[in-house]
């Protein structure tokens, strides 16, 4: 009972928090699985996330039925989803009706362009962890190449994250069958 309220609790605070949708929710999941309550390593959520971008749909979603499916099977994935988005259902409804009527006050568009600014430093700081993880297992020099490379593809050349991820685990499969392949033909 208390893997469930942890559940709960844990999409809760991402769902109430979460304001600008699923990049501003990405840093507050990690915090919540990866550092408070240790049910995946940042590996394990990285390999998550990449798989949950490929996929189409709100992120923080897809990511909440996931980790609660994982943690607590399928009480934890409904559970999971429903404490991630009925908070923001009833955040929408009561703010569009307030805001709407005071829309156009300056402080209610000062508010509102101030959760940029937030939102972009909280995507730097995932961003930033990613590419030290990345430089520690794939090395600084390689890493920073495929950085560059990844920013030629994703933005200058308009590519779908999800086609390069797919291409990226297609290419780690066959990796992984050829060298299979040699390690039974080494031992036979």
């Amino acid at each position: 009972m208390k893997t469930q309220w942890d559940i709960f609790i844990s999409f809760f605070r991402v769902g109430i928090l979460g304001f600008g949708g699923g990049p501003a929710s990405i840093p507050l999941i990690e915090k919540e699985v990866v550092g408070k309550y240790k049910w995946m390593n940042e590996e394990e959520f990285g390999d998550v996330l990449a798989i949950g971008n490929t996929l189409p749909g709100p992120i923080a979603t897809k990511m909440a039925g996931y980790i609660g499916y994982r943690v607590a099977g399928f009480w934890g994935m409904i559970n999971a989803i429903a404490a991630n988005i009925v908070p923001m259902i009833i955040l929408l409804i009561v703010l569009l009706t307030t805001l709407s009527s005071f829309k156009d006050f300056d402080w209610v568009r000062g508010m509102s362009a101030g959760v940029v600014p937030v939102v972009g430093m909280m995507m730097a700081v995932l961003t930033w962890q990613f590419m030290k993880k990345a430089g520690k297992g794939f090395g600084w020099t390689k890493a920073m190449i495929s950085f560059v490379l990844f920013f030629v593809i994703l933005q200058l050349l308009n590519i779908h994250p999800g086609i390069v991820i797919a291409i990226l685990l297609i290419l780690a499969l066959s990796m992984k069958t050829k060298k299979k392949d040699r390690e039974k033909g080494n031992t036979t």
